[in-house]
């Protein structure tokens, strides 16, 4: 179960296990006391004294060094040696040693749940935000009973968020040469959400020499510490899509608000869209060539959709059209505000309602 800090895995797993007649041990690397290498050894063991069919749950499992090639040893042993079988979740916030786990040692073994920051349709439901609210402050939602104390609030996305998984998903397991402007840069990308930017643009406003591939780097990290992600320019070129500068996406409103109180609304409706179009599959992108420029390009596996936001900065379609004249099976589609809630609600559902 991979996602953010602070979005319900923990909370959901428990929930599920509580209807789940099964017995179950959950234990937590947050709790580790002692040598980090026993620890998966001894929750298993206690695991297996539940019974035939116990549930075992390790959380925060990518603070356990090696824990990939222990947990395989301990789950083919099962399967080859023994008829007690122990069904497993792993929970995990950073996904740096999470991803190179699962491809490397427990490949064709998992399924992998992805969770989310929270979007408009469930951050509704918890607490009453208007469209405007969200676009400030959704994601995090055990910061929106905050809302009324903006500096608890500010607190919170600090101490709980940002710091944490900057200092404790990030730092603590990635050698940076300069952590000081390591933070400065996330600062800094958070400055330009849903807008493209080249990387010598943004490594020109780091207070440092470098070069393109120190800003490709913090990207990265940025990007597997569930922070944020950059979109590449749609193209049926590989090496164009590569060359190409990123559109910044912050995964969630409230890490923008939090550094800046005065963007462009039109830019937080814009990027808003972009993480509800994360969320569904297939690969999303941008499109631009000259003046014309598309918002988001999604292609799925049977449909190519290109999705242009309607919000204040933006006027007209033309790139909409240019674009569907080069890509004549592209389903073209204008969202505004009103639609918003819909495509939040229903997803890819609502995209080909749409055609």
């Amino acid at each position: 179960m991979l996602g953010p800090r602070q979005v319900g895995k923990t909370t959901a797993i428990f929930q599920t296990l509580k209807k789940c007649p099964l017995p179950t041990h959950y234990a937590t690397a947050d709790d580790l006391v002692g040598n980090p290498q026993n620890w998966i050894l001894e929750q298993w063991q206690v695991a297996k004294t539940l019974g035939t069919h116990g549930i075992l749950v390790l959380d925060e499992i990518q603070k356990i060094p090696n824990w990939s090639e222990t947990i395989k040893k301990l789950w083919d042993d099962q399967n080859r040696l023994t008829k007690k079988h122990l069904s497993l979740f792993l929970l995990g916030s950073s996904s740096f040693n999470l991803q190179q786990g699962l491809t490397e040692s427990l490949t064709g073994r998992f399924e992998v749940v992805r969770f989310y920051h929270w979007n408009f349709n469930e951050s509704k439901k918890l607490y009453p935000f208007t469209l405007q609210d969200y676009y400030k402050y959704g994601g995090y939602p055990g910061s929106y009973t905050l809302l009324k104390d903006p500096a608890r609030w500010k607190s919170y996305l600090r101490e709980a968020i940002i710091e944490t998984v900057i200092g404790k998903d990030i730092l603590s397991q990635r050698s940076v040469r300069n952590p000081i402007l390591f933070r400065q840069a996330f600062e800094i990308l958070c400055a330009y959400p849903a807008q493209e930017i080249s990387y010598h643009k943004l490594l020109g406003q780091l207070q440092e020499r470098g070069n393109v591939e120190l800003i490709k780097h913090y990207i990265e990290l940025y990007k597997y510490a569930f922070l944020l992600t950059e979109l590449p320019k749609f193209s049926n070129k590989v090496h164009l899509k590569k060359a190409s500068s990123p559109k910044i996406l912050p995964l969630s409103p409230a890490l923008v608000t939090y550094h800046y109180r005065d963007i462009d609304p039109g830019r937080l409706f814009e990027m808003a869209v972009g993480l509800e179009l994360l969320r569904l599959p297939g690969e999303l992108s941008y499109w631009r060539e000259g003046n014309q420029e598309v918002d988001y390009i999604l292609k799925t596996d049977h449909h190519l959709y290109a999705i242009e936001v309607k919000s204040g900065h933006k006027k007209g379609t033309k790139g909409l059209q240019f674009f569907c004249k080069q890509f004549p099976k592209a389903r073209p589609i204008i969202l505004s505000e009103d639609l918003f809630p819909h495509l939040s609600a229903k997803g890819l559902t609502f995209l080909k309602e749409m055609e």
